[in-house]
């Protein structure tokens, strides 16, 4: 069992970076649904740059402690608490991925805590907590359950991408982007292109999967778009950053082309005129991850399965980034947010 006490980042305050700050906590106590969990490795999400100036989509309450995804041990687990992750029909399951039975401590998990995170031990929900197969190891598991289930349900639920539409996906070279250029020819997508702000990302993109790779600079990106399709609009945009990369990606879809917002990380908000959708047939879809694990939670397990055992099965790589020392937090924001990195950004809460 765990001491009493551990090592956290704290914020009592919002702010920049700087209110990322170490400090020592009691271990949380689980409530009668929860698992509490030797963290491993926590995940850091652009979501966390989010909520450390309270800007997020869910408002924030102070004292806390960030963090919305673990990796771990459990060492205690509610009694009965059940697991059964399965996937889709047809799907082959990696070895221990999909298996049914009661969560159980000494079990390895994947797990969504909400907050609470970045820290030694963290709670959560005991159905948010999936077992991890043996063939896919931490860093690829954080990278799958938000960023790679992102990636997933984006194709599936938010587009709903037909057999060989064309698909651009923005930001080619981070945590979401980078997995949901690999997913693209493998859930339907005909040519795939990518955005990219340098030349090493670009073709990290291509080597991917991507078809095309260009430059993101919004300025001409409608037009380079449509080139890179072979002339024609494009059918479906994955965009993360809103603000003037929106507004050139909607100009160059077809008619009957959507573009999904999964992220603002530009922090321009954008307006639409409902006659320019009307005059050509565009549409616009939102997509928040949490609501599919909160309304669809088998649509959430269900797409976590497959990427599971697509891993496992080697048809599916995370690029995994940088891992920080927990102390080092803020730092990690700080590249995360001036777009340094590539692939998943990781904290070691222990080093």
């Amino acid at each position: 069992m765990p001491s009493a006490s551990m090592r956290a980042i704290q914020m009592t305050e919002f702010g920049g970076p700087e209110v990322l700050r170490p400090t020592d906590l009691a271990v949380p106590e689980p409530g009668p649904d929860e698992v509490l969990i030797e963290v491993a490795l926590a995940g850091v999400n652009f979501a966390d740059t989010h909520t450390r100036t309270d800007s997020y989509v869910r408002k924030a309450a102070l004292p806390l402690v960030p963090g919305g995804e673990v990796t771990g041990t459990i060492v205690r687990a509610p009694v009965g608490a059940r697991v059964g992750l399965s996937g889709p029909a047809g799907a082959r399951p990696a070895k221990s991925a999909h298996a049914a039975g009661e969560l159980r401590e000494g079990m390895r998990v994947v797990a969504l805590t909400g907050t609470g995170g970045y820290a030694q031990y963290a709670t959560a929900p005991a159905a948010h907590a999936f077992p991890i197969p043996d063939e896919v190891d931490d860093e690829t598991a954080l990278a799958l359950v938000v960023q790679g289930t992102t990636a997933w349900h984006l194709y599936r639920t938010a587009a709903r991408v037909a057999d060989r539409e064309s698909v651009v996906v923005h930001s080619a070279a981070g945590g979401v982007g980078s997995l949901a250029v690999q997913l693209g020819h493998a859930l339907g997508a005909g040519r795939v292109i990518a955005t990219a702000s340098s030349l090493d990302r670009r073709e990290l993109a291509l080597g991917l999967g991507a078809d095309v790779a260009i430059g993101p600079a919004p300025e001409g990106l409608t037009e380079r778009l449509i080139e890179a399709n072979g002339g024609d609009p494009v059918d479906v945009v994955f965009d993360m950053a809103g603000g003037d990369t929106f507004e050139v990606s909607y100009r160059a879809l077809a008619p009957f082309g959507r573009i999904v917002v999964c992220g603002i990380s530009s922090q321009q908000p954008n307006r639409i005129s409902t006659g320019s959708l009307l005059r050509h047939s565009r549409s616009i879809v939102g997509f928040y991850l949490f609501h599919v694990l909160e309304r669809r939670p088998d649509l959430f397990v269900a797409g976590l399965a497959d990427l599971l055992a697509m891993v496992a099965r080697g048809e599916l790589r995370a690029i995994v980034g940088a891992t920080y020392a927990l102390g080092d937090a803020a730092q990690a924001h700080v590249d995360l947010r001036s777009r340094r990195t590539t692939g998943k950004l990781l904290l070691d809460p222990w080093a």
